[in-house]
């Protein structure tokens, strides 16, 4: 490979992006070497491009960033990664025990969620989704709440400072929670910023928050922060989720279970 190995820091660390972008995962150490500087300066390097936002910093290393594509309507991404999102919403909902609340948010994973817990008794489901109200709308053995406030029209949603003032007088036993796209660096993010509070008070009411996100969600990240990985406790996710990032999250102390 062609690079100048010590020139301006400015020139390094464009040219530690260019390798980066060529090989899409890279270790401090091969860095270092390539680079000819020290492990401590390779470090500082990754670090910087990842606050830049260009790159993503993994264990030892670095991966590039990528964002999601745009998001099509709920409604149409109903039948994206189906197989996956309907084993994440089985294992999901044998997670969730009889007489306890819970507070659903959007999504198209979540609503695969809803779908099995139709049958169920003896649970409460609090909701700002129409989707969600729309599955259990006539299952007569769960107490459905259902939350006003703007309506997101695409996400088929309410947000907003309404539905947040019922919110804050509530408490649940789990929070199921579906995102935009999920980064080890970044945490959790979505796409869409007046709907951040309503998303970010949802991560806080829950004695356990659950997060179901299938393969496509990991190892990007969208425009704006819900909040970091460790105000999560669990995610629930496919077996196509790459085995590094598992154990990464699971290095953090979170719970990734794989439904399969």
């Amino acid at each position: 490979m062609g690079v100048s190995m010590r020139g301006s820091l400015t020139e390094r660390i464009e040219q530690i992006k260019k390798y980066i972008e060529q090989n899409e995962q890279v270790e401090v150490a091969e860095i270092s070497k390539l680079f000819q500087i020290s492990v401590a300066t390779a470090r500082r390097d990754l670090d910087q491009l990842a606050e830049i936002g260009d790159i993503e910093r993994i264990h030892g290393g670095a991966r590039l960033s990528r964002k999601p594509p745009p998001e099509p309507p709920v409604r149409l991404r109903r039948s994206e990664q189906a197989e996956e999102k309907l084993c994440i919403a089985r294992a999901t909902a044998a997670l969730i025990n009889d007489g306890e609340t819970i507070l659903m948010a959007g999504g198209t994973t979540v609503f695969e969620v809803a779908n099995q817990l139709k049958d169920r008794k003896n649970i409460t489901v609090i909701t700002n989704s129409l989707l969600v109200i729309e599955a259990l709308s006539n299952s007569r053995e769960i107490h459905l709440v259902t939350l006003g406030g703007f309506f997101r029209h695409s996400e088929m949603l309410s947000y907003g400072h309404i539905t947040e003032e019922t919110l804050g007088q509530l408490y649940v036993d789990k929070v199921i929670f579906g995102v935009r796209a999920i980064s080890l660096e970044r945490g959790l993010t979505i796409d869409f910023l007046p709907e951040l509070s309503t998303d970010r008070l949802m991560l806080r009411k829950g004695k356990e928050v659950i997060v179901v996100a299938d393969y496509s969600k990991f190892n990007c990240e969208s425009t704006s922060l819900v909040g970091p990985l460790s105000s999560i406790h669990k995610i629930v996710t496919d077996d196509k989720t790459p085995a590094g990032t598992v154990e990464a999250i699971r290095g953090m102390g979170i719970e990734v279970v794989i439904a399969t």
